[in-house]
């Protein structure tokens, strides 16, 4: 796992009373590390992604929003993963640790995406369970939408060894064409980049020695993301190599933008349970 070693990047540790352990950055509010209390790392961090204040993190749990890749006018995959989070609070239980983030907008943010809303990013370990909540208030006088999602990277033991169930015969949409999920669990065997409509329930990834629910609430549809041998060698902050080490699963609102009125809140949550 990369060093998160200057500024803000700095990492926020949160751990249980288990052992269970979590590290975010106030760059992206991005859960890099999620450890359970048998000390298994379950997140994928690449190991060259540069930490660099403009861009986004390569793993963890960056957060998208107030639009998905770039199914819009604004930069890919918005401004909230590139952003300086404020942390809040913290808290600890005799079950769990919870970090508490905030966004609210400033003049770079207001440059791409004209409205004021106010971001809270709630960030729960413990036990075999880690569940991450985005809240976003319009704090503006004018309503407005926006898609988002947990763009979550799952560490895996090799990627033609997975398999993903819970998506069998929805429909998605890939590269602009739309498609239908056979009946069968789901097999990685090159790039994949699936948005998913309409979850009706759990996700689980299975690995050869691992397994994790997904469970999201808010967040009707689902990502799966892999970028394949080429795309990976392209991407700087990946390599060659690198896609056979993790699988992206991501709780998101992408086919119907989500509306606010002033002063409403909406509230999504992804919660990932290892099952072993």
């Amino acid at each position: 796992m990369n060093t998160l070693d200057s500024g803000d990047f700095n990492p926020v540790v949160l751990r249980a009373p288990d052992k269970a352990c979590a590290e975010m950055t106030l760059h992206g509010a991005n859960v890099t590390s999620w450890r359970t209390p048998d000390g298994r790392e379950r997140l994928y961090l690449s190991e060259r992604s540069g930490f660099n204040p403009t861009a986004a993190i390569r793993g963890g749990v960056p957060v998208v929003f107030p639009q998905f890749a770039a199914l819009g006018p604004l930069p890919h995959h918005g401004f909230a993963r590139t952003s300086l989070w404020q942390l809040f609070d913290t808290q600890n239980t005799p079950q769990d640790a919870t970090a508490h983030f905030r966004l609210t907008g400033t003049d770079e943010t207001r440059a791409v995406w004209p409205h004021a809303a106010q971001l809270d990013l709630t960030v729960t370990v413990g036990g075999p369970r880690l569940s991450v909540m985005l809240n976003v208030t319009n704090t503006d006088a004018q309503p407005f939408t926006f898609t988002a999602a947990l763009h979550t990277y799952f560490h895996v033991s090799e990627i033609g060894s997975v398999r993903v169930e819970g998506l069998e015969g929805l429909s998605y949409r890939e590269h602009g064409v739309d498609g239908e999920q056979p009946r069968t669990t789901l097999h990685i065997d090159g790039q994949i980049d699936r948005i998913y409509k309409a979850v009706p329930g759990a996700i689980r990834l299975h690995d050869t020695d691992a397994e994790l629910e997904i469970v999201a609430e808010g967040f009707p549809d689902a990502v799966v993301w892999n970028p394949g041998p080429e795309l990976s060698a392209a991407l700087p902050d990946l390599g060659p190599e690198a896609y056979h080490d993790f699988l992206c699963i991501e709780a998101a609102a992408i086919y119907v933008p989500i509306a606010l009125e002033p002063g409403e809140t909406w509230h999504g949550t992804q919660t990932i349970t290892a099952l072993s």
